[in-house]
């Protein structure tokens, strides 16, 4: 019974009453929770699409890499594939055979050709983490601002004791209210980041080990085509 009553209150506290009435650092603090979480929002959906169509991609190219009779044939059909990222290490791989065998007839540096998929595989690693810091970021910076404004919600239930000479539920509630709101949003845009952060770097490592594999069988068909 003892906290009945105060649980009571604080569930029919209204959380956009108490927004507006917060004070200006605390609504700020709030804009900045909210800009965050959005902005995370933004990176997870478009990273989600990028890396679902990237898998898709990579298995399509990758059987229609494996049933081609020669380069030829595969840069014709690489097109139809191009959000693959094996598509751009193929790129690579393939112009500096195109070099190689201008000017020769034949490849003769297998080293540099090797270099040349590494080069493909580094770019598309790039293409894939852009944006993850911003995830990152959020994850660990959004819980401390929230704190910041928890912090901020308590001083102002003190000061609001010390006005009133009271230390009662509705004396200090606006403050209380002020610092759990904060905490709630920093949590609200922190968890999903993490989460999604760990995810998508999960399917970049998976997608890297891919392209390495990759180029391992390009490497082994440009010996079938070409040799040494």
């Amino acid at each position: 019974m003892t906290f009945q009553a105060p649980l009571a209150f604080l569930l029919q506290l209204n959380i956009w009453d108490m927004v507006q009435h917060s004070g200006p650092l605390v609504v700020f603090v709030l804009a900045i929770l909210v800009c965050f979480s959005v902005s995370s929002w933004t990176v997870i959906f478009g990273k989600w699409q990028v890396f679902r169509g990237a898998r898709r991609s990579n298995a399509r190219f990758l059987r229609a890499f494996r049933k081609a009779n020669g380069l030829e044939a595969v840069m014709i059909a690489s097109e139809q594939y191009r959000p693959s990222p094996l598509v751009s290490v193929f790129d690579f791989g393939y112009e500096e055979i195109a070099r190689q065998t201008k000017a020769r007839g034949r490849v003769t540096n297998r080293a540099t050709l090797e270099r040349a998929l590494q080069l493909g595989v580094s770019q598309e690693l790039a293409k894939l983490e852009r944006s993850m810091n911003w995830l990152a970021t959020t994850a660990s910076t959004s819980p401390f601002i929230g704190l910041f404004g928890t912090v901020m919600g308590i001083i102002r239930a003190f000061q609001d004791i010390g006005q009133m000479g009271s230390t009662s539920l509705r004396a200090v509630a606006p403050g209380i209210g002020e610092a759990l709101i904060t905490t709630a949003v920093g949590l609200f845009a922190a968890i999903p980041a993490a989460i999604f952060y760990n995810q998508f770097g999960h399917a970049i490592r998976e997608i890297g080990a891919r392209m390495d594999d990759f180029a391992l069988e390009f490497l082994n068909l440009t010996e079938r085509s070409f040799g040494d």
